[in-house]
């Protein structure tokens, strides 16, 4: 590993301001840390290391954190660093209502205020389930001072009946199956211990097994962070090496802002479209990019990622599992096979250049990893559709949805509330048929309020149990990256803050055009006006607390859905004494 980052004078450590003071204020600080049994040296100008760890039992994606903070531990202190761990709120994204993605940015601001206010001179960011990472680097990012991530890792392939099952992909599919009377619910529930057979984040490609993938793209975490399997012995020790080289940044401090870059962001678009990554990778990006500066939009996810095909065949765009995307070379592999499009030039954590450890990386599986000239799909990366249903875009994920589809002409079925689409999907006297476009209002940032994943609304029982299996589906809200179909998501502004989106009724015309990025609705501007001078306005959710304060500052779906206050940086400098 090339060492770049040498140590070099820099001015007195940030931790020094309370361990390294010789008076009241510096007895304080350095006495309560001794009641943990840390001897004088520890406080005498070594590197102060935060682990910040969203390790629970209510999050089983990091449920094995704890033990991987130890092996960041045993690197932090082998390269003469103080390694001191501390917890984040944890967003358990399979238990967490009404949505994990609420809370993404009160996780933020707790790791923003924590690293801010505690003497520490460089974090590790420990996580791995969807909204984890995501709001623990945003965090970070707003502090800014030398930073890595190692992410929990995804989960072991699932093994069902002598075949392989991925988590949540097949979750939509066997339900899917069942009530069109395909299987028994037996089988389907069979299937519950086989699908998550040990720790770790989805075994497919979703939301955070995209994240993982992106964050080494960014160049924020080690080699292979998005694909070792959570429990192999070598993410282990890349936890371990993490914990060394994080120390070495400190000593020269580099701080996350020089790694990301408009060249970083860039190379994470261009590598998410190549694996499929999940929709859900633009709102973080966006709302990252907003806390570094870095200039970037809705439409750069369209521009950028612009003729790059899929690459990853990895459920649920293609047919293989995350375990399977390691053993066949992992992200640097497919990073190298699309070296011709990426910023090479770009910083890593890990001491090389991106294009350094990629470079002739090689692809062990080409049925797993695909070469640009005999690509999984060719379309892949996000469509930013607009038009007068979305006046600020919306998204499609083409590379899960169903080619036919992505130009489609029909007639809207709406539903007010997620709990109106949950009463009448399957009434045998729903007016709807497989041309019929699915609407669903209300499930935007405010609107929930969360902006919860329920874009890919489950087909009517009695379209299903005739044989169809997609349709177009149209929302303000979210879909997990481990689901398909040919579903708009994102829609902006939400029907909540009363886009058009609220004004759509049973039976208007909907016109999706993917190839051309348009979504319109085919009523005139008189009716829609008309409509608009009717409409009630938004909904209270909640006078108090957090969600309060969260529907009243929320930002839209093209904006990254950050907290309006929360855009740009903090800085790490505390200048009170606490005592």
């Amino acid at each position: 590993m090339a060492d770049d980052n040498s140590e070099r004078p820099v001015k007195p450590r940030r931790s020094q301001h309370s361990y390294g003071k010789l008076d009241r204020d510096g007895f304080i600080h350095r006495s309560w840390m001794k009641a943990q049994g840390l001897p004088d040296d520890v406080f005498e100008g070594r590197p102060v290391i935060g682990i910040c760890n969203t390790w629970s039992e209510l999050t089983p994606c990091n449920a094995h954190l704890r033990e991987i903070a130890e092996y960041v531990k045993r690197g932090v202190w082998e390269a003469g660093g103080l390694p001191l761990e501390f917890p984040a709120m944890s967003l358990g994204e399979t238990q967490m209502r009404p949505t994990a993605m609420l809370f993404r940015n009160l996780l933020a601001m707790e790791v923003e205020e924590s690293i801010r206010g505690n003497p520490i001179d460089g974090v590790v960011l420990l996580g791995g389930c969807d909204k984890t990472t995501p709001g623990q680097l945003m965090g970070a990012a707003s502090v800014d001072l030398p930073t890595m991530v190692v992410s929990s890792g995804p989960m072991l392939n699932g093994k069902f009946r002598g075949k392989n099952i991925g988590s949540g992909t097949d979750v939509w599919r066997l339900s899917e199956a069942v009530r069109a009377g395909e299987i028994t619910k037996e089988d389907f529930f069979a299937a519950e211990s086989a699908m998550s057979r040990s720790r770790g984040f989805c075994n497919t490609m979703g939301s955070a097994s995209s994240f993982a993938a992106v964050v080494e793209s960014l160049g924020v975490a080690m080699p292979y962070n998005g694909t070792l399997p959570a429990v192999d012995a070598r993410r282990q020790a890349m936890a371990h090496i993490s914990g060394r080289r994080i120390v070495e940044l400190v000593k020269a401090d580099q701080r996350l802002s020089s790694f990301l870059t408009r060249e970083a962001f860039e190379n994470a678009i261009m590598v998410h479209a190549a694996i499929g990554g999940s929709t859900n990778s633009v709102i973080h990006l966006l709302a990252l990019a907003g806390r570094v500066g870095v200039e970037l939009t809705l439409e750069d996810f369209d521009k950028v990622g612009k003729g790059i095909p899929l690459l990853a065949n990895i459920q649920p765009s293609g047919e293989y599992l995350m375990e399977d995307l390691h053993y066949a070379g992992g992200l640097p592999s497919l990073m190298n096979v699309l070296k011709d499009r990426l910023h090479a030039g770009a910083k890593s954590v890990e001491g090389r250049s991106v294009g350094e450890i990629f470079d002739g990386a090689e692809v062990y599986n080409a049925e797993v990893i695909a070469s640009l000239d005999h690509p999984i799909k060719e379309d892949a990366g996000m469509w930013v559709l607009h038009g007068n249903l979305a006046p600020d875009g919306a998204l499609i994920k083409p590379s899960a949805a169903t080619k036919e589809l992505l130009s489609h002409r029909g007639k809207a079925v709406v539903f007010e509330n997620i709990e109106e689409f949950k009463a009448r999907i399957d009434d045998p006297d729903l007016e709807v048929d497989e041309n019929s476009v699915l609407l669903l209002k209300g499930c935007g940032p405010k609107g929930y309020p969360g902006m919860p994943e329920v874009g890919n609304m489950p087909l009517p029982e009695k379209l299903l149990k005739k044989g169809v299996r997609d349709m177009v589906r149209v929302s303000d809200a979210r879909m997990s990256g481990t689901a398909f179909g040919t579903v708009v998501l994102h829609v902006s502004p939400e029907a909540e803050a009363g886009g058009p989106l609220a004004f759509v009724e049973t039976g208007d015309e909907i016109l999706l055009d993917g190839p051309g990025r348009r979504l319109e609705l085919l009523v005139s501007d008189e009716e829609l006006a008309r409509r608009k001078a009717r409409w009630a306005g938004p909904t209270e959710h909640s006078t108090r607390g957090y969600v309060h304060l969260y529907t009243n500052h929320v930002q839209q779906a093209n904006k990254g859905c950050d907290l309006d206050f929360l855009v740009g940086g903090s800085g790490d400098e505390v200048k009170r004494e606490s005592h």
